[in-house]
Order: structure tokens, then sequence, then C-alpha cells
């Protein structure tokens, strides 16, 4: 693990990364606060390209959650059987649907605490939909961030709620909204996990990883 990179460092950083992506966005395709609560679900061990190819026909038809309860669990599967543990993740999508239907009128709440109540629905999701939808700026921690942030110095911590914190007490508050993108951004397609591609990394020069590639 990195020691955590100073404030003049953690500015630059992000800086650059708002230079090259000043928008970026989430990968997972959603239309509405309820599609963008599935998705992410589904997500869990399994890949955004994976999760858009089974939802891009389920969403035209089952965009709300009372239209996934007329759709049923079977007829849900029959749409997401190619996403891992697909199974459970129907019955965790159908018992959320109820609750959201039964408890806030078929709304999605907008609380961490309220979101976290939904089965299928841990922090990680939490955040993703409350950064993605009501643009707050909560961080979502993925294998991605960990690794980047604990391999770079930009929010080094032993768990997940640990590089959370460090996101939020370290990075420059105009970058926050922004910042868990970036980041996963950077991890997916620079800092990857076998084969980091230091050579054309943004930030080489201020990355405190020791075992740089050329």
């Amino acid at each position: 693990m990195a020691g955590q990179l100073d404030y003049h460092a953690m500015c630059e950083i992000f800086t650059r990364f708002q230079a090259a992506e000043p928008e970026p966005m989430g990968e997972l395709d959603h239309v509405n606060a309820y599609t963008l609560v599935v998705a992410v679900a589904l997500s869990a061990q399994a890949t955004d390209v994976g999760v858009n190819r089974a939802t891009r026909d389920l969403f035209k038809i089952a965009d709300t959650p009372q239209k996934m309860l007329d759709l049923g669990e079977e007829g849900l599967i029959q749409h997401i059987k190619t996403i891992g543990l697909y199974r459970n993740k129907a019955k965790h999508v159908m018992k959320l649907s109820r609750i959201l239907v039964e408890d806030y009128g078929g709304c999605v709440p907008n609380s961490r605490a309220a979101l976290q109540s939904l089965p299928g629905v841990g922090r990680k999701t939490a955040n993703v939909v409350l950064n993605m939808w009501w643009h707050y700026p909560a961080q979502a921690v993925d294998t991605h961030i960990f690794r980047v942030g604990n391999r770079s110095g930009i929010c080094p911590g032993r768990d997940v709620v640990a590089v959370e914190r460090a996101i939020e007490d370290n990075v420059p508050v105009g970058f926050q909204r922004h910042a868990h993108h970036w980041l996963i951004l950077h991890g997916r397609y620079t800092c990857k996990a076998r084969k980091p591609a230091c050579g054309t990394c943004l930030i080489r020069d201020l990355c405190l990883f020791e075992d740089k590639t050329l």
C-alpha cells in the first residue's frame, strides 16, 4: 500500500483527469433511477457490457417497479440468464421492486440508508445511484478504485470503506462529483490489474507505484 499523496499532487492528478475527460459517464445503460438500481445490482461479478446486453430489451418493457412485478421472476430470468448468479439477482430485483411499490410509492429513495435497505443493494450500489442519478458526490469503490487508490497513493486504504473515506478526505471538493468515475476508468483502461499501462499513464510522474512498467 502506498502512502497518501499530498494536496498539491491530488490537485494536479484530478486536473489532468478532468482535462482528459471533463464529463466522465458510467457505462451501465439506464433510463431512470429504477433501471439504474437494477442495472447496478445486476452488475455484481459481471461486466457492464454483459449487463447492457441483457437489459437492452428488458428495460423496454420493465422500466418501473410495477412493470417488473408484472413481468414476473421467470420473465425476468429469460432476459438476464446470460449474467452470472442470475437466479439470485432475479429474486433480489423482484423483492426490491415490491418494496419500492409497497413502501415508496414506486419511487427510488435518495438516501444511502434507504437504498441499502433494498435487497441486493449494498453500499457501492447505493453510492453509484446517488452519484449518477442525483449528482451527489458519493464514492462507489469497486475493485478498480481499490487497486488504483492503493497503487498510486490517491486513496490508500485496507478496505473499501477506508478507500471511500480517503477519497472524501483528500480529493479536492471541486473534483468530488466525478472522482470515482475518473478512478474507475483509469483502473479499467490504464492501471490494469495484471499489466498496467504505465507508459501511457497521465499521472505516471505523480504515482507512487514502485513497479511501473515501460
